[in-house]
């Protein structure tokens, strides 16, 4: 079905209804939001050793600081990722801008106005969750006409919105259902057809995908990126799955701790990761790291690994030349897949540990002077013959191009950024 879509009979569409008001405009502006959760008990002061036992969030005699100074302006119609490990934040933002949670310092503005003290239902917000919030004594039909029923829309054209969403969904056949008849997949379809058929200014998704199997979170990910391409608003999606970030953000806010540790397009923060915790996050398998040293070898950049020495690539040197950076100690960030195996001349020693075959290619798992690292191996060389398999214990030497070195501080941070 087309954007432009119309039933037979019905006033109203999608994609004339966002048409038909062009001064609506869905752009946002965090600044500086703050969230902190208040003792349970007055004037408690944390006990000492307490932001262990509190995933490292910040404790103050205020309570505990769950986002922390958190600025980002969205554009109209962009698709903005908050991706992070458990208890980072970002459900929690996403509360704060839908209303559900108060704001604690900071100011929230949608289109340009206030909206730090606006009531939820007044902020032009539609909101999917986790848990699909069906209500289960109704049809498909009536869960998603809610919301509209309590704007009290003429029944004509609440019975358009549904069917037209249901169409997008492919719900329709679905419509006569309860939730309890349905499928995971097709209950978050219903979810979100709630959320649509209101025709908010912005779609907030809160881990929306993460109650469903693997098959089935990958089907949806192609349906939301349908839809976002035949609705008028913009999104705000949160999950700790940084598969879902990757391939669903225009951009990606990536949260630990309650702060921002890089924002940026999908292939910014791969290729580009800000700091060590960015480099491991993002990335499957993860990205190795390795002590090194890096030092100047008649004035160009060298990172020296046991006795692997390796020049880095022109790039690389112009970014560490701009800022004039000493030779040190640091921290080197290799990808997997960017690790080749070599013969014993300037190449690390390994022993392989676990050998998993994944069908194009082969993952393996090598001790290198204690440390584990993980190389992928193309099942196929470039002559096209199948590789052999390793054998556990079997010894390998592995090397990298200077292209592909991510080389972080003593403190975690990217000494090219």
């Amino acid at each position: 079905m087309s954007p432009g879509f119309r039933l037979p009979g019905a006033r109203w569409s999608l994609a004339e209804a966002a048409s038909s008001k062009p001064s609506a405009m869905a752009s946002l502006s965090l600044k500086g939001i703050t969230k902190i959760y208040p003792h349970s008990e007055k004037k408690k002061k944390p006990k000492k050793g307490a932001e262990e036992k509190k995933s490292n969030l910040q404790i103050t005699e205020e309570g505990v600081i769950a986002v922390q100074k958190f600025s980002l302006d969205i554009a109209d119609k962009e698709f903005i990722v908050l991706v992070g490990p458990s208890g980072c934040g970002k459900s929690t933002t996403l509360r704060m801008v839908a209303g559900l949670e108060e704001i604690s310092g900071g100011e929230l503005y949608i289109d340009g106005q206030l909206m730090n003290n606006v009531e939820p239902k007044d902020r032009d917000i539609a909101m999917v969750f986790q848990s699909y919030a069906l209500y289960p004594n109704m049809t498909v039909a009536e869960n998603m006409a809610f919301p509209l029923k309590l704007k009290k829309m003429p029944k004509d054209e609440i019975e358009a919105r549904v069917k037209e969403a249901a169409q997008i969904l492919d719900i329709t056949q679905y419509l006569d259902r309860k939730p309890k008849a349905l499928s995971g997949g097709q209950r978050q379809r219903v979810a979100i057809g709630r959320a649509i058929v209101r025709e908010p200014k912005v779609l907030l998704m809160d881990e929306p995908l993460s109650n469903l199997d693997a098959k089935l979170r990958n089907q949806m990910r192609a349906e939301i990126i349908k839809l976002r391409q035949r609705i008028n608003t913009t999104f705000m999606y949160v999950t700790h799955d940084q598969t879902e970030a990757m391939t669903l953000g225009d951009r990606i806010v990536i949260m630990k701790d309650g702060f921002i540790q890089q924002i940026g397009t999908p292939q910014e923060v791969y290729n580009h990761p800000a700091n060590l915790f960015v480099a491991g996050f993002i990335g499957t398998p993860q990205m190795n790291f390795f002590q090194a040293k890096l030092t100047l070898d008649n004035g160009e950049y060298v990172v020296e690994v046991g006795t692997l020495r390796v020049t880095l690539s022109e790039e690389k040197q112009a970014a560490l030349k701009a800022k004039n950076i000493p030779a040190q100690s640091i921290t080197l960030g290799v990808r997997p897949s960017n690790i080749v195996l070599s013969s014993g001349d300037n190449a690390i020693a390994a022993k392989v540990d676990v050998s998993e075959m994944m069908g194009s290619e082969i993952h393996l798992h090598a001790s290198a002077d204690g440390k584990d690292v993980v190389i992928v191996v193309p099942t196929m060389d470039i002559s096209g013959t199948p590789r052999s398999s390793f054998a556990i214990g079997e010894n390998i030497h592995f090397t990298f191009g200077g292209n592909v070195c991510h080389i972080f501080d003593k403190d975690g941070n990217n000494l090219e950024m």
